[in-house]
């Protein structure tokens, strides 16, 4: 029996947790005065390593685990260098603060490399993310967002089990870092900026992370659209906007986001670009009010020598520029800047509506009945006629796409993950407590490793072996639990 990470077992708990009616969270720690900002800017720093089926015996351990063994294959020379990147904010902030700045960051870590370097024995780098997450101090200079355990990408994975990936990586931090970090969470940032744009599976999306108590969601500029088609003008990019979604049964949804922006994601934060472009900006106005821009950038935080070897000279050197120039820009993390706008009375309703991209073309397509059969009709009718449509959804590596040519990845993705809710929703619905189980977690943890964008990355080969081995795997578990109903609770306990 692997030692199961803590996925499961708390899910009603968290969910009531995470809903509380709360007073703000970020600006009570916040020594930011709106009216005083002409612009800001906000970076966030995305880590992952994912899971992979290589240790002795084809253990499951963290691909970080398997560069240290395997020093001579390809970069894995990087995976001492890559383990600093995972923990040197815990220097860099109060180096910063000792020296007169006012620093932020926001952070994005897969639950995948949570469980990993604690899998690893790595303290220093599991001690350095708990000082970032529970500080006092930290608090008002770093921010933890949310993201999908195993860092799925939203459009191609199963809708039932978008929610099961939100609540794993919630589960994680919760036991990690405490309940208490955990409500301060309140941003999403959603695996390879990767939005859908299916109306069933977004409408599903933002469902789960709103019950999920997420507020805001990070979202790639070129994912999204206007309510009539259009790109989103430049001044736009910097407000908040009202991500909407509508299902093939006509019901909506929404969810507040922030805009980042298009562009090479490493060298863009590795060389604080966006810094650098909120100094040119000038305040905007949202609802009929002056607000200050917000330039709004994330790029992976270890991955590529622009941000192993020269974002933090660039950081420091940016936050020290803004300390000296005095010039009204600053940098300020999403939920924090979204809390200082509601304080002088600006609500997520009186931001720009969007929706995600290619949503107006199917709309006119569909025409006036809507349901799911006129949906499906009009996707298949705009996908055949070979000129850019696709319900693949939109993420910052536009050229890459995570359905081609995975067939062998994506067709034992989704008859597991068919299989694992055959075996489970019945049974769960009537004994939660089911999901505290080793045999439910058991399970539960190979149909989200399944799931791992990175076999669906790197072609076929090695990777795609992997998501087999996961899969026969899963699929065994699943072949030794008949359960047919909730008579089964004692033979999982």
């Amino acid at each position: 029996m692997i030692d199961l990470p803590p996925i499961c077992g708390r899910e009603s708990e968290l969910m009531q947790l995470m809903q509380q009616q709360q007073p703000p969270i970020w600006r009570h720690h916040s020594n930011l005065d709106l009216s005083r900002i002409r612009s800001g800017f906000a970076c966030a720093l995305h880590m992952h390593q994912p899971t992979v089926p290589a240790g002795a015996n084809d253990a499951l351990i963290s691909h970080l685990q398997y560069m240290v063994e395997h020093p001579g294959e390809g970069d894995n020379h990087n995976a001492e260098p890559f383990a600093q990147c995972y923990r040197r904010m815990a220097d860099l902030i109060p180096d910063l603060i000792s020296r007169g700045c006012n620093p932020r960051i926001m952070l994005d870590y897969s639950g995948n490399l949570l469980w990993g370097v604690g899998q690893m024995g790595r303290e220093d780098i599991t001690g350095a993310l708990r000082y970032l997450a529970c500080d006092s101090e930290m608090q008002r200079h770093v921010e933890w967002l949310g993201t999908f355990w195993s860092h799925a990408v939203a459009p191609s994975t199963p809708i039932p089990d978008l929610k099961l990936q939100i609540m794993a990586w919630q589960h994680q931090f919760a036991t990690m870092f405490g309940d208490a970090a955990l409500q301060r969470v309140r941003g999403f940032s959603p695996p390879e900026m990767h939005l859908p744009n299916h109306p069933d599976t977004l409408f599903q999306f933002i469902l789960a992370l709103k019950q999920c108590g997420y507020r805001w969601l990070l979202v790639q500029e070129h994912s999204v659209e206007t309510l009539d088609g259009t790109p989103l003008a430049q001044e736009q990019k910097h407000l908040p906007n009202r991500l909407m979604a509508r299902n093939s049964s006509g019901e909506t949804i929404s969810i507040t986001a922030l805009i980042k922006t298009q562009g090479s994601d490493t060298k863009l934060v590795g060389q604080m670009q966006p810094c650098y472009e909120a100094m040119g900006l000038q305040p905007t106005t949202l609802a009929g009010r002056e607000i200050p821009p917000l330039v709004s950038q994330i790029a992976d935080g270890e991955n590529g020598g622009v941000m192993m070897n020269e974002f933090p000279a660039a950081y420091c050197q940016a936050n020290e520029r803004i300390r000296d120039d005095s010039n009204g820009t600053v940098a300020i993390n999403g939920t924090e800047y979204l809390e200082l706008l509601e304080a002088e009375g600006i609500s997520d309703d009186e931001c720009p509506a969007i929706q995600a991209v290619q949503q107006q073309r199917l709309w006119n397509a569909v025409g006036a009945t809507l349901n799911r059969q006129t949906v499906e009709e009009a996707i298949d009718r705009l996908a055949t006629a070979g000129d850019g449509f696709s319900m693949e959804g939109a993420s910052w590596t536009s050229n890459l796409s995570w359905v081609a040519g995975y067939e062998n990845v994506l067709e034992p993705m989704n008859e597991l993950s068919a299989r694992f809710h055959q075996r489970f929703d019945a049974a769960v619905n009537s004994e939660p407590s089911l999901t505290g189980t080793s045999s439910y977690r058991d399970a539960l943890l190979h149909l989200l490793l399944l799931e791992t964008s990175c076999f669906r990355y790197w072609g076929q080969g090695t990777w795609t072996d992997y998501a087999r081995t996961l899969y026969r795997r899963g699929d065994a578990l699943l072949q030794q639990m008949p359960i047919n109903g909730p008579d089964t609770a004692d033979a999982l306990g």
